[in-house]
């Protein structure tokens, strides 16, 4: 027989069952919103305020008879952030504790100095704050290689900052070297950065000619300025010396000395580098095509003259001109040159760069162009299978080969600067061949008045391990001997 329940069990038994799911889902929501508290608690970017418990071991400083105990407020706080991909400069501010209207002053006093359009993601922003505080009291903001700039509150809501710039240190490096593969393979195991091949292309761009005259087993000295900026960031300066032992053509060797009271560097006998021309409108690449009476036109199938050297380099690749003078033509040459740029230069010279991909801004008949100075693009148009420069020079309307022409020079050092670049010059020379770094002044040329340390290869590889990891090696491939 089957017992059957009053009505009042019943009751209660749906309330039982109606009650317990309730309660439960009411302490689940109790604790969801208590760890959700306690979370944004510990995430907060200010420290805790401990609490100071009573002692009596504590309760005198001060001993009788002894000197009082001065004891220090509490130190600031640093809250550090970050500029993040589309962050303003105010919801940076906000991000380290400051309220909408004190981040809007705030930021008002910090872009006196800094234009916030020009942060970039990663510039670091630092937030101190007083244990006790409730909001920072002081703001540093870095400006990558410039400095920083603090801000402080005033009076009242107002904020005020100042400038702070870093400073600049320029110590005296000392490489020596010996090419195996290129020029920026053997920089970097000399202990220097890679970019200290291009200061070295730059100083002897009118007698080395970095396409086609290194050799495997040429050496070099180099006396240089390592620029140290405070924040960390390392770069070079001036070349003050080099030496350069070179195997093409027979073999010789080439010395520079920057002497500044000129503005320019001299060899060993006081005459100055510079010249009308420059060895090659590109700075790294390598000879494709010479020049020639008669070559096969790989494109008209037949042979013909050509008149240029052709330099095969990536589209896009800056070519100089390489002497001063006034544009001719910049423009689409119909006869096959592509976009093409003609120069007329002093004494009957003019030179032509043909296939470029486009012509820099402001280059059009008319301008005058300086030397070195960027004209336009490595290309392929006109009649052309592939990127490359071909690059012409005429004198007195004849053609002649550019790896031949004769160099003009320009003027010598009058005899009272000669005698100054000397006596510098034998300074300088003694420190290529010791590595014992001078003490130089900028009075006697305008360099650096601190000297540092030498940098030899095996003592300075560490050093710059990553510069070689990250930097491509751009330079072209020495030649066999």
């Amino acid at each position: 027989m089957v017992r059957r329940r009053s009505p009042a069990s019943a009751r209660r038994l749906r309330l039982v069952r109606i009650a317990v799911p309730c309660g439960l889902l009411a302490i689940a929501v109790a604790l969801g919103t208590t760890s959700s508290s306690l979370e944004a608690f510990s995430r907060s970017p200010f420290p805790l305020v401990p609490t100071r418990v009573y002692h009596p071991a504590v309760e005198r400083l001060v001993a009788p008879g002894e000197t009082p105990v001065v004891v220090p407020a509490d130190p600031l706080v640093p809250v550090r952030a970050t500029v993040r991909r589309g962050q303003t400069l105010e919801g940076l501010l906000e991000e380290v504790g400051l309220t909408v209207r004190d981040a809007h002053a705030a930021a008002g006093a910090l872009t006196e100095h800094v234009d916030p359009r020009k942060l970039r993601p990663g510039d670091a922003l630092c937030a101190y704050v007083e244990r006790a505080a409730t909001k920072p009291a002081v703001l540093e903001l870095l400006v990558a290689e410039k400095g920083r700039v603090r801000a402080y509150q005033a009076d009242g809501d107002s904020w005020t900052s100042r400038w702070h710039p870093f400073t600049e240190t320029r110590l005296l490096r000392h490489v020596e070297g010996e090419l195996e593969d290129s020029l920026t393979g053997a920089v970097v195991r000399s202990g220097a950065p890679a970019s200290l091949a291009y200061a070295m292309a730059d100083v002897l761009q009118w007698d080395l000619d970095f396409n086609r005259d290194l050799r495997s087993g040429d050496r070099f000295r180099v006396l240089y300025e390592e620029i140290r900026i405070e924040g960390g960031s390392t770069s070079i300066g001036d070349v003050l010396a080099l030496s350069y032992e070179s195997w093409a053509g027979g073999g010789r060797t080439l010395e520079a000395y920057r002497f500044a009271e000129k503005e320019g560097y001299y060899d060993g006998e006081g005459r100055p580098l510079a010249k009308m021309f420059l060895r090659s409108p590109l700075r790294f690449s390598r000879v494709t095509s010479r020049f020639s009476r008669s070559r096969f036109h790989p494109v008209l199938k037949s042979y013909r003259p050509h008149y240029g050297v052709d330099y095969g380099a990536p589209v896009g690749t800056p070519v100089r001109s390489t002497a001063n003078g006034t544009v001719t033509f910049a423009g689409w040459d119909s006869g096959g040159g592509g976009r093409t740029i003609k120069v007329r230069h002093a004494k009957g010279y003019l030179t032509g760069y043909l296939h470029l991909s486009r012509i820099a801004d402001g280059v059009r008949s008319g301008a005058r162009v300086s030397q070195g100075q960027v004209i336009g693009y490595v290309g392929s148009t006109g009649l052309a299978t592939g990127p490359h420069l071909d690059y012409r020079v005429q004198l007195h309307g004849r053609w002649i080969d550019p790896l031949r022409i004769d160099n003009v020079k320009a003027d010598p050092l009058d005899e009272a600067a000669l005698a100054a670049f000397r006596a510098r010059r034998d300074i300088l020379r003694d420190a290529l061949a010791s590595g014992v770094l001078p003490e130089l002044d900028r009075g006697a040329g305008g360099v650096v008045a601190a000297a540092g340390m030498a940098v030899h290869g095996a003592e300075a590889a560490e050093a710059t391990e990553a510069t070689e990891a990250a930097t491509p090696d751009v330079t072209p491939n020495v030649a066999g001997g």
